[in-house]
This record gives C-alpha cells, sequence and structure tokens, in this order.
C-alpha cells in the first residue's frame, strides 16, 4: 500500500503528525530515523537533527533556539525587502519629479460589474465622443429599456452625440424590421442615424468613436468588459464594418430583400442552417425567431422545394444551388 505524500505547509503551520512526532522527541529525548519518514517537514525545518552518536536517531532542537533561528531569518528577510524598497524609492524618486503630462495611459481591458454600471461606463465614453456610434444589438436587448436603462435615457444619449455632429450606426437582426418601436426611435432622432439588419449577428458590441469598446462577459448581460486596447478596438470596428457591408438596409430608406426562384432571403439563411444540421429550435434561436414561426418558414421552403421529409429536404436544398446565390442584395 502506498503511503500518501507528505503535504506541503509552512513552519508556522506544522503539521499534527509532525507536532505529535516533536512532542514526543522532546519528551524522551529522541527518535527513531525510521519515525520521522512520514513526516519529513521536521528534519527540512531544523527541529530534529541526526544524533551524533548515533546516526540512526534523531535529536530534537529546543524550542527556543528553533524560534530564534526562524525568527531571525524572518528578520532578514523583511530587511532585505526593506532594503530593496529603499533602492527602488532612490531609482524612481528623481523620475516622479518630472512632467508625466505627456506619458501614455496603459491600455486596459476592464470588467464592469452591474448593469448600472455598465451603463454608466458608456454614458461616460459617449459624452467624450464627437465622431461615431457602432452598435451591434441582437433581440435580446429589444424592449422598454436596454440593458435596464430607460429608452429615454438612451434617446437623450445618441441624441447628443448626434448634436455633436458624430454619426449611429446600428446593426439589428432582421426580426427587428416588423417591431414598430425599432423604427419610431430612428424616426425621432435628429441627424445622421442608420440602421440595417442581417438574419444573424453576434451578441451585443458597442464601439465609440473607434477608441473604446463593450462588449458582454457573461450571459445574461450583467457582466461586461470595457476594451481600450487599440489592436482589439480595431478588430471590434473592422467586424461591425464588414457585416454591415452584408446587410440590408432598414433606415432611413429600407430595401426589400429579393425572393430568388420563389426562395426569400429568410428562407435561404433557413436552408443554411437546416443542412448543417441544427434543430428547429436552433434556428428559432440564432435568426431571432419563436420555433413556431421558423417551423412555419420551413414548411413553405420545403413546399417550394418539393420536399416531403427532413431528410429529402437537406438532399434538396444542396441540388437547388440557392444557397449559391447572394444572400443579401441592394
Amino acid at each position: 500500500m502506498t503511503t500518501a505524500p507528505h503535504p506541503a505547509h509552512g513552519v508556522d503551520e506544522l503539521c499534527a503528525a509532525g507536532s505529535k512526532l516533536y512532542e514526543r522527541a522532546l519528551r524522551e529525548g529522541r527518535v527513531r530515523c525510521a519515525d520521522a519518514d512520514e513526516v519529513p517537514c521536521l528534519v527540512d525545518f531544523g527541529l530534529l537533527h541526526p544524533a551524533v552518536r548515533d546516526l540512526g536517531w534523531l535529536e530534537p532542537v529546543a524550542p527556543v533556539v528553533a524560534l530564534h533561528r526562524l525568527l531571525r531569518t524572518s528578520e532578514e528577510r523583511i530587511a532585505d525587502e526593506r532594503r530593496r524598497e529603499a533602492r527602488l524609492a532612490t531609482v524612481f524618486e528623481p523620475l516622479m519629479r518630472i512632467d508625466g503630462r505627456h506619458t501614455a495611459v496603459a491600455p486596459t481591458i476592464n470588467i464592469l460589474n452591474g448593469r448600472q454600471r455598465i451603463n454608466l461606463a458608456i454614458t461616460e465614453a459617449m459624452a467624450n465622443a464627437d465622431e461615431e456610434l457602432l452598435a451591434i444589438q441582437p433581440r435580446s436587448n429589444y424592449g422598454g429599456q436596454r440593458g435596464g436603462m430607460p429608452r429615454s435615457d438612451v434617446m437623450d444619449r445618441d441624441q447628443a452625440l448626434l448634436d455633436r455632429g458624430g454619426r449611429i450606426r446600428t446593426l439589428y437582426q432582421h426580426t427587428t424590421r416588423y417591431l414598430p418601436f425599432i423604427l419610431a426611435r430612428y424616426e425621432q432622432l435628429r441627424g445622421d442615424a442608420e440602421a440595417r439588419t442581417l438574419d444573424e449577428v453576434t451578441d451585443r458590441l458597442i464601439v465609440v468613436d473607434r477608441a473604446v469598446a463593450f462588449i458582454p462577459a457573461n450571459e445574461d448581460g450583467t457582466l461586461a468588459l470595457e476594451v481600450s486596447h487599440p489592436a482589439l478596438v480595431a478588430y471590434f470596428a473592422t467586424t461591425f464594418d464588414r457585416l454591415w457591408r452584408l446587410a440590408t438596409p432598414m433606415y432611413p430608406e429600407a430595401v426589400q430583400r429579393p425572393s430568388l426562384n420563389g426562395i426569400t432571403a429568410r428562407q435561404r439563411a433557413i436552408a443554411s442552417l437546416l443542412i448543417e444540421g441544427h434543430t428547429d429550435a436552433a434556428i428559432a434561436a440564432r435568426l431571432g425567431l419563436n420555433v413556431r414561426t421558423a417551423r412555419v418558414h420551413i414548411a413553405k421552403l420545403a413546399a417550394a422545394l418539393g420536399s416531403e421529409s427532413r431528410a429529402q429536404l437537406g438532399y434538396l436544398i444542396g441540388q437547388s444551388g440557392i444557397l449559391e446565390q447572394p444572400a443579401q442584395e441592394r
């Protein structure tokens, strides 16, 4: 039977087995070497040492001697740290007298905890912005409040940016086109504000002046990352730009997506997910639909292609060539 390895610990947290053997050594004057095999900490810490006359035995070091030695070691370590602190202070003291107004602030990634803190950070970033706001708003963010912030406050925040000459570009899922309050929001804004839609979008993204970005850090939106690293912010902005070019205009001028050979753009999006093997529920979630609506579209797609089963539908999608057609045309 293999003996469990002795757990690592410091001398200030002497293990129970070691404490018991050390007490026995103090009472009896010595213990056999074999007795200390399972508690090597006593020898390691200098509490037991080999007997001069018989190396098969270990003798205890007096507690007062061991304590004095350990305290002296601790004091020496503290003295070394204080000398290091003094050296660092000597090096940096003249540097701190230099005017640091031209020094750069290191790029950071901050974790924002709570919707109120997230919205406050976004509001602060937008208060200092005068160029643009890029935003991706998935379906989960629709409603009377955005992340717990009243819609009127969001409108005021956006309008302030537009009044300073900035612009707003927002990407939504295509199902947004049928939500009247979304369109009403843009009709109330005065300035350079545009919105486009895609069948699928990423999770929420906000980029302010291409200087700072906000992305979710958990599923329920109570944690977010505030990113100000230039490379990462540039990556997010480039991703947005590419999605924007693929998207269908919704405001200020809506564009109707064309049907090709009787297959709508929505049905093509569903077809691409079907041949990937996604379930009806997964397709609905990806496209911002409820399951019932997704199944209606699947049934229409099957009827258009003359399919009588799910397996046959996948085959007919591949044979039809509908996925080779551009999904978005403007």
